[in-house]
């Protein structure tokens, strides 16, 4: 039987990025930046101490594993949250990720800029993650990137409702189609990380789609003057953790 990682609670609190009063306080900048998180709380200490931290840089050599994660989604009622470190959406249940014989359930997604995950050591403009959590609490996160280019279709809905201010929300009338969102070709990169944000908790399973999807210049540009800082943890070593595809 799977140990039960987190709660629903430490889920929100932690993919979400949401501060509350009784954690302490971190950022992407000054003092509370990244490289110091394991320094602010004790709760963060794997920040500074873990050995499968996430984000990673993913090249070779990689080994082959059988089997492909399956996708299912539905329409459903969407909120977008700017929380002050993210833009984010809550998603209802119903959306589901299979990998072998373990289902997971879509929670929210959110996005970084520029991307936390480099590929070759290249780092697109934009990534979101999609936050995926079984019945026992475990996590599983689906990476996807964008690359500048035309303007994406399905960030357009969404963008013309994204909240300006940390702490306000708005419900999307026209919900993002995921599956519209993602690629075509769903092949991926697996490995095993940690939270990107405090209190970077490990036992998560990553998924990184290999195709990046595109947006546009004006998009991105509106993402990161909304945030007003970047908000990508930089890359952690493997320290000898295999990447599967």
């Amino acid at each position: 039987m799977k140990r039960k990682i987190f709660s629903t609670s430490l889920l929100i609190m932690s993919f979400s990025c949401v501060s509350a009063e009784n954690h302490a306080h971190w950022s992407y900048q000054g003092h509370d930046h990244p490289d110091n998180w394991g320094k602010l709380s004790p709760e963060f200490l794997l920040c500074e101490t873990g050995k499968a931290q996430s984000p990673v840089n993913i090249e070779g050599p990689l080994k082959k594993v059988s089997g492909k994660p399956e996708f299912f989604f539905i329409p459903g009622k969407q909120e977008m949250m700017n929380n002050g470190h993210t833009i984010q959406i809550n998603t209802e249940g119903g959306n589901l990720l299979k990998l072998g014989s373990d289902i997971y359930i879509l929670q929210q997604f959110h996005f970084h800029a520029p991307a936390e995950n480099t590929i070759n050591g290249k780092q697109f403009p934009l990534e979101a993650h999609f936050v995926y959590q079984d019945k026992d609490g475990a996590l599983a996160v689906l990476g996807l990137m964008f690359e500048e280019g035309k303007s994406n279709p399905q960030l357009a809905h969404a963008w013309q409702h994204m909240p300006s201010a940390a702490g306000e929300t708005a419900v999307l009338n026209t919900p993002v189609n995921i599956k519209k969102l993602l690629p075509g070709k769903q092949d991926v990169y697996r490995f095993s990380g940690s939270l990107t944000t405090p209190p970077c908790s490990e036992d998560v399973q990553w998924l990184i789609l290999k195709k990046p999807v595109s947006a546009s210049a004006e998009q991105i540009s509106q993402f990161r003057t909304v945030l007003g800082q970047d908000n990508n943890r930089p890359v952690q070593p493997l320290n000898g953790r295999t990447i599967h595809h």
